[in-house]
Formats: structure tokens, sequence, C-alpha cells
């Protein structure tokens, strides 16, 4: 099969993905064998390429957001050989430790992640444990399913995050394939929402959208906000979304990655109980209610379609924000299966 593997991380324009031809992966006990149908590309993956997270596999197979028939199983259970099903980032938890124990799995310190600790989907075929793939919504096409797999479950847990009231005035920072998802289940909420981003393409797509307002990054939003999502990985813009919120509003940073956080001022960003939380990963349980969502309230969910092979000019697109909506990589050999047991 072709598979992409971060063969030497560093800027994805100095060749830090390398395309190979290598073996379908057998699927280990309680495994699940997945054809990728498609995969979406996540600024995850970029950091993983780019070696902003530490290596935790060597010459890992990017890739977390997979839509894929199964065609092998090593599993008890009721998924079967030909169900289509979601592979996401969390891919194992202890299910002991205090943390599992209360329902926050996505803070287990032995939890494990597609696409960073084992081979994920930028490739034609990839596993994933039973008890960690998703079924899927009806109504969606695989290469819109596939955005929802991260960039709409990191961002209904952080817009969760933000503790938005009812009608709330909402902030988005970064406007990308994450952002896009996260403005439709605000809006279905009640919330008004205003984006800040440095694209205007994005602007416009905000806008299209349904946000009341659409402008710079830095720019200060026409009222004050509830609460704000940060999903640029971008720490200078912490100071004036906290400068932006409201009495008691709240910033949730949605990245796995920011860079460096400038000094804030107590008066003017964290008084009057303003705060800042973090999002961690999710729960299988983030996953399912947000995929239930999707389900009852059909997303409009933009796409930008890439072959595989091109799966490095799909990352250097999205460095350079290039991409309206979310990258999804498509196998163009989609119709070819390996069947089990052969």
């Amino acid at each position: 099969m072709t598979a992409w593997r971060t063969w030497r991380p560093g800027s994805i324009h100095s060749g830090s993905l390398r395309r190979t031809s290598e073996p379908v992966p057998e699927p280990a006990a309680g495994e699940l064998l997945v054809r990728v149908l498609a995969c979406g590309v996540c600024r995850t993956d970029l950091h993983v390429a780019e070696g902003d997270l530490p290596v935790h596999r060597p010459r890992v197979v990017p890739g977390h957001e997979v839509v894929g028939e199964v065609v092998d199983t090593a599993a008890a259970g009721p998924i079967g050989i030909g169900d289509r099903v979601g592979i996401a980032w969390l891919r194992h938890t202890c299910g002991r430790c205090r943390y599992c124990l209360r329902d926050a799995e996505n803070l287990c310190p032995d939890s494990r992640y597609t696409g960073w600790d084992a081979d994920g989907g930028y490739a034609e075929y990839t596993t994933v444990p039973a008890d960690y793939a998703y079924s899927l919504p009806e109504g969606y096409p695989d290469a819109e399913l596939a955005p929802l797999l991260c960039a709409g479950i990191i961002g209904y847990r952080a817009l969760r995050r933000t503790q938005l009231p009812a009608g709330g005035r909402l902030g988005i920072y970064g406007f990308g394939a994450s952002a896009h998802l996260a403005i439709q289940v605000a809006l279905a909420q009640g919330a008004v929402v205003h984006v800040l981003t440095r694209s205007p393409a994005a602007q416009d797509l905000a806008l299209e959208l349904g946000a009341s307002s659409a402008a710079g990054a830095a720019d200060a939003p026409p009222e004050p906000l509830d609460g704000a999502i940060l999903f640029a990985p971008a720490g200078e813009l912490v100071p004036p979304a906290l400068a932006a919120l409201d009495r008691g509003g709240t910033l949730a940073l949605a990245g796995i990655h920011l860079t460096d956080i400038p000094v804030l001022d107590y008066q003017r960003h964290l008084f009057y109980e303003r705060q800042v939380r973090s999002v961690t990963a999710n729960t299988r349980q983030d996953g399912r209610e947000f995929l239930d969502i999707a389900g009852r309230h059909h997303l409009a969910v933009t796409t930008s379609e890439y072959s595989l092979e091109h799966a490095d000019r799909a990352l250097a697109d999205l460095a350079a924000d290039r991409v309206r909506g979310a990258a999804v990589l498509r196998p163009t050999t989609s119709g070819r299966t390996i069947l089990a047991g052969a």
C-alpha cells in the first residue's frame, strides 16, 4: 500500500514527509483493519511533521480523521466487515486511573493517539482498536465526515469549555477546519458569533456561515464577549482575546500546540473573573455527543480535496493558510479492497 511517514521532523517544505510503499498492516487482538476512504488533514498533523510536538513514534504515519471500511477484524463486538467507521485522535486509555474513573479519560497519563503513537490515516489502510472506533452519522459523504472526527469533536469540546451562557456572545480566533464546524454548533445553540482571523477568505466563509462580524485576528470585536475560543496556534492572540472578554468570560485554548504567550496585565486581561482554560484531546463521550449533533443538525462541511499522493502539498497549503475549510486526502485506489483472510 501507499503511506506517508514523518521521515525527519522539520519544515514541511524540507521533505519532512516521505511517501513509501509497504505491506498492509495486520490488526492486533481487539483491532479492526480499515480501508481508508478519506482522511482529514489537521493542524496537529503539521505539528507532528514539523517537530512542534515531541516524537512519540519515529517515522509515524500521520492522520487521525479517518473514515474507512472495515475489511478485517480481530475483535469481538458489534462492528463487522463492511461497516463504515470513524477513527479519531484518542486511541487508547488505561481505564483504571483516577482520570478514567471520573470520566476524564482525555487526561489519562497512559493515553495514546492515532497518527502520533500509532500509524494513522495518511495511507490506504490502517488499524484501530474496536473500542475507539466511532459509528458515523448518515447523510454525509466520506470526505465531509472526515473533518468531523477531530476538527468537529475538538471544536465541540472547546465550545463546552467556554461555558457560554444561553444566547451568549462568542468570539472565534482563527477560522480553519475546526472553527468552521464549531461556529455552526454555537449558532444552533443560539449564540451570537464574532470571528477574528487574518485570512480574508476565512472571513468571507465565516460570514457565509452566519457570523455576525468578521475582522482581523488582533482586532477588537464589536461587543464584549461572554466566551472565546482560540483555534490559531498563536500565543500573541491570547492578550487581545482576554481583553475582549466581558466580566466572567472564559477563553478556551483549543490547540495542542501554542506559541509563547506574552506577559499579561492583570487588570486588563484577568480581573473581573476572566479565565483561561486549555483543551486537552477529548473523551469518547465528547465524540459520540458531537456526532449525534451532526446527525440531528446537518452541518455544512467545507472541504478541499487532495489525492493521497499529494499529502505533502495538502500540509504545505495548510501551513500557508491556503485551505478553505478542511483539507481531506482521498486514496486514488479506494476501489481496491483486501478481503478478510486474504
